[in-house]
This record gives structure tokens, C-alpha cells and sequence, in this order.
């Protein structure tokens, strides 16, 4: 690595809170909820939650909205997702909720998500008759007894 790289922010509407860094050691920049008009009541059911910031993520590298721990132990779920380099339209986050909980309000500017930028690995695809042999092989989802 050479150094940061810039990661440009649009903000959307004025009342939008740009992505922040926590601390000096946080992978993932905060991302905030943009509620201008009110609170949203999340169930069950999947909700789109506005940030009301776009994102230019610099060519080479992948733009990651992943949960929040500190949601998750509360019972939010929040869709993992990928923003690729060339979109430019607002960042929502997928959330709803899940286990007993029935219910969860977010307000405007509430941490809801992190964004985790990272350098993307350029794969050449070559097909092949056969794969070399591993340990684990086939073996899927449990296999190794973890």
C-alpha cells in the first residue's frame, strides 16, 4: 500500500451526515441514517434506510456495507452488501429485525451500518478439467467441524 486513497462523498440532502471513522484503529467508517422527515419502525420485514450520501469508490477497490455489532446483539439485521465502483446513486442500507425482537426504531442520524473500503484482487478465470486436491475437498457449510 501506498498510502490512503480518496473516497469522494456526495452529500444528498443537507441534514445527510458524511461517513465517519470512529477511531483511529475502526475498519469501517459509520454509516448514518438521514430521517429528515421521521423515524422508521423496522419488523420483520426488509426496509431500504436512507443515508442520503453517494459514493465514488476509486477504481480497484471494493465498497462493502456490512452490520453493526453493537445492532446486531440488539437484534437488527443488516444486509451485507457490495457497492462497485462505478455506481453513483445513494447509499441505502438493508435492515430489519430479527430472533424475538418484533420491533426496532431508527431515527435520523442513528449509526446504522458500516462502509469497509478495500483493494479488490483482479482474477484472470481460467476453465480447467480438474482441481487440485485439498484436505478438506468437497466438504461444505460445517465440514470442518467449526
Amino acid at each position: 500500500m501506498t498510502g490512503p486513497i480518496t473516497l469522494k462523498v456526495k452529500r444528498l440532502r443537507p441534514e445527510a451526515k458524511l461517513p465517519l471513522r470512529a477511531t483511529e484503529g475502526a475498519s469501517g467508517l459509520d454509516l448514518y441514517a438521514c430521517l429528515p422527515d421521521g423515524d422508521v419502525t423496522l419488523g420483520p420485514d426488509p426496509v431500504r434506510v436512507s443515508t442520503g450520501v453517494a459514493i465514488e469508490c476509486p477504481a480497484g477497490y471494493d465498497a462493502q456495507i456490512r452490520p453493526r455489532s453493537g445492532l446486531s446483539l440488539k437484534g437488527v439485521g443488516v444486509a451485507f452488501g457490495t457497492i462497485d465502483s462505478d455506481y453513483r446513486g445513494e447509499l441505502l442500507v438493508t435492515m430489519w429485525v430479527f430472533g424475538l425482537k418484533t420491533e426496532h426504531t431508527i431515527s435520523h442520524g442513528d449509526r446504522i451500518a458500516q462502509l469497509v473500503i478495500a483493494p479488490l484482487a483482479e482474477a484472470a478465470i481460467v476453465e480447467v478439467t480438474e482441481l487440485s486436491e485439498s484436505a478438506r475437498g468437497s466438504g461444505g457449510h460445517g465440514s470442518t467441524g467449526h
